[in-house]
């Protein structure tokens, strides 16, 4: 088992408890919704982190293979969620995006990503002869991106639909798709991506606002405000941050500092060096991911640590290049440091599947070496034998 993501998935983890206490302890202190409690943020994240760790320690001796057998209903139930979250979900400013299960606020798009990911890898896995041909190869699989992604705009969540195409995008690639064939689909996903943007002002806003925020129509005080201070807080930070507990923006300034902007407050208090480290740990976990699916042996389990890999390096790299603005505001949480349930839930379970590839690709690797240290050894005995036969 690859102990190196453990321990920096353990670290991130108890890291992103004390960068959510003290970026939150402040306004939960000042908001109805967490009934003023100050530990509101902290003590749900403790709760949901107790369920998640033990999942992630548990699939990590769950042999992947076994997921094979569930791609279908995976599948479905991702469809049947998105399909639930447009007729009983919980509206947020115009958008069905949030679901309540058994008391639970559960985001189904997370769950969806998860669930197309492992029905395309258990396809191409097995199909992987035919995956150029784009009838019998490609086409099934843009079906299936094409439902999840549609259902994902229906809500709408514009953002989301984008990261889950890039992801499928990227896993035809790793799949064996034709090349010539993928570049023609990238220039009409990026022509469908344009049409989308201008077709809704509000998204169209967003794309043209985070270029530069202070000309939102508002003078800095409309969409381009949170960006705006974020870029404060990680102005402020310097080299070696303002300390913890002691930012600045999170009093009341930046709203969503508990989720998609936490990065801006981990800049402000930890400075240039904190955000490098953690970006490093982000890094290293993505360097890891990748080096376990070009050394597994089984074509299912390569595909699927590949596509564990990517869902989470585009995951980090769309939060931070939000909060720096290099790209416009989506609302994406950050991996085991951002509050949440749903994506720490997700996000640690399938951290478990990839520890199990790691373990099985080290036995198979066991298992391919065992029988070449055994051969001399035997063709030894076989020849002291042969030689002391006519004696």
């Amino acid at each position: 088992m690859d102990y190196g993501i453990l321990l920096t998935v353990t670290l991130l983890c108890a890291f992103g408890l004390v960068m959510l206490f003290s970026a939150t302890y402040y306004s939960a202190q000042n908001r109805a919704v967490t009934n003023y409690d100050g530990y509101y943020y902290l003590r749900r994240q403790v709760v949901y982190m107790l369920i998640a760790y033990p999942v992630m320690l548990l699939l990590s001796f769950f042999d992947y293979r076994r997921l094979e057998r569930f791609k279908v209903i995976g599948f479905l139930v991702s469809v049947g969620l998105l399909v639930a979250v447009l007729i009983f979900g919980r509206e947020t400013n115009g958008a069905k995006r949030w679901i309540v299960i058994a008391g639970q606020s559960i985001q189904p798009s997370e769950i969806a990503k998860f669930g197309m990911m492992l029905y395309m890898c258990a396809f191409m896995a097995r199909r992987h002869a035919v995956m150029r041909d784009f009838k019998r190869g490609m086409l099934p699989m843009l079906l299936v991106i094409g439902v999840i992604c549609g259902l994902i705009m229906l809500q709408p969540n514009m953002s989301m639909a984008v990261i889950v195409g890039l992801m499928g995008y990227a896993l035809l690639f790793a799949g064996g798709a034709d090349v010539k064939q993928m570049l023609l689909l990238g220039v009409l996903l990026v022509a469908l991506f344009f049409l989308f943007a201008v077709i809704e002002p509000y998204r169209f806003q967003r794309l043209t606002t985070f270029t530069d925020p202070w000309n939102d129509g508002k003078n800095g005080l409309g969409s381009g405000y949170q960006l705006i201070q974020s870029f404060y807080a990680l102005g402020s930070g310097g080299l070696f941050g303002l300390g913890l507990n002691n930012s600045r923006q999170k009093l009341l300034y930046m709203t969503y500092g508990e989720s998609d902007f936490i990065f801006a407050i981990l800049g402000e208090e930890l400075g240039f060096v904190g955000a490098v480290v953690v970006l490093s740990a982000y890094g290293f976990i993505i360097f890891r991911g990748l080096r376990i699916a070009l050394r597994c042996r089984d074509r299912f389990g390569s595909l699927l640590a590949a596509g564990i890999t990517i869902v989470f390096a585009l995951q980090v790299f769309v939060n931070i290049g939000v909060v720096t603005g290099v790209m416009p505001t989506t609302g994406q949480a950050l991996p085991f440091i951002s509050s949440g349930g749903s994506s720490l839930l997700i996000f640690l379970s399938v951290m478990g599947v990839l520890l199990n590839i790691s373990r099985s690709t080290g036995e198979q690797a066991a298992a391919v070496s065992a029988p070449r240290r055994g051969i001399p050894q035997q063709a030894g005995r076989s020849g002291r034998r042969a030689a002391s036969a006519p004696r």
